[in-house]
């Protein structure tokens, strides 16, 4: 009978020894679920600023590669130069394009129905990133070209050639497209935390086309007030 009542008491120390081990409360649950919920509304802006800075990234990096295969292929004459200006005499002077109602532009040539263009060469030229054959307004990804050149340079002795790469989505609707200025920056920026302000150009570049071998007096001639 001791011996039993002895065996009974260390098992009810032993029960004692082992606390109870069922798992968490819903208090203890919900609380957890409040913490994830809070790191994640913290964490989100930092992650969607970062995936819009990557796409538009790429998008700075696909205008660039649109605007040096465009001077590229003037060099080497495989695409025909656009055609020079009537009254403009300086890159910086020439206006951004203006889109129309209609846009086609079959892919690696210049635009043929917006209402910027004008009996071929236009200033407008296609590059289909997307491999869909033409540029789309509704293309993220394709790239419209706009190329020119003032109306004082010889072309026998070189001319000063700008290019501006805009979105081919910005010829969408009726809208005047920006340009930088010497006051005012407008090119996107790599870095943004949305879709970047689709109106104004992602690449803005200049160079020197010359057929022959170059002199330095013609150079010094493309650019107002020459060398001095």
């Amino acid at each position: 009978m001791i011996f039993g009542k002895k065996a009974s008491i260390r098992r009810l120390q032993a029960d004692d020894s082992y606390p109870n081990q069922e798992g968490f409360t819903i208090v203890e649950s919900l609380v957890a679920i409040i913490v994830v919920g809070i790191l994640l509304a913290a964490i989100a802006p930092v992650l969607s600023l970062s995936v819009a800075t990557r796409v538009q990234s790429r998008r700075v990096e696909l205008a660039t590669q649109a605007a040096r295969s465009y001077i590229d292929g003037v060099r080497t004459q495989r695409i025909s130069a656009p055609a020079g200006s009537a009254t403009t005499t300086t890159l910086s002077a020439f206006d951004a394009p203006t889109t129309g109602s209609s846009f086609n532009c079959t892919a690696n040539s210049y635009c043929t129905t917006t209402s910027t263009s004008t009996t071929p060469p236009t200033n407008l030229y296609c590059v289909d990133f997307d491999s869909t054959g033409s540029c789309e307004s509704t293309s993220i990804t394709d790239m419209v070209v706009q190329a020119f050149r003032p109306n004082n340079n010889n072309a026998t002795t070189g001319y000063a050639l700008g290019v501006r790469v805009y979105r081919a989505d910005a010829f969408k609707g009726n809208t005047t497209l920006l340009k930088n200025t010497s006051t005012t920056k407008t090119a996107q920026n790599p870095f943004t935390g949305g879709a970047g302000q689709r109106t104004a150009p992602l690449v803005e570049m200049t160079a020197d086309i010359s057929d022959i071998v170059p002199k330095y007096s013609d150079l010094c001639a493309r650019f107002p007030g020459g060398c001095n």
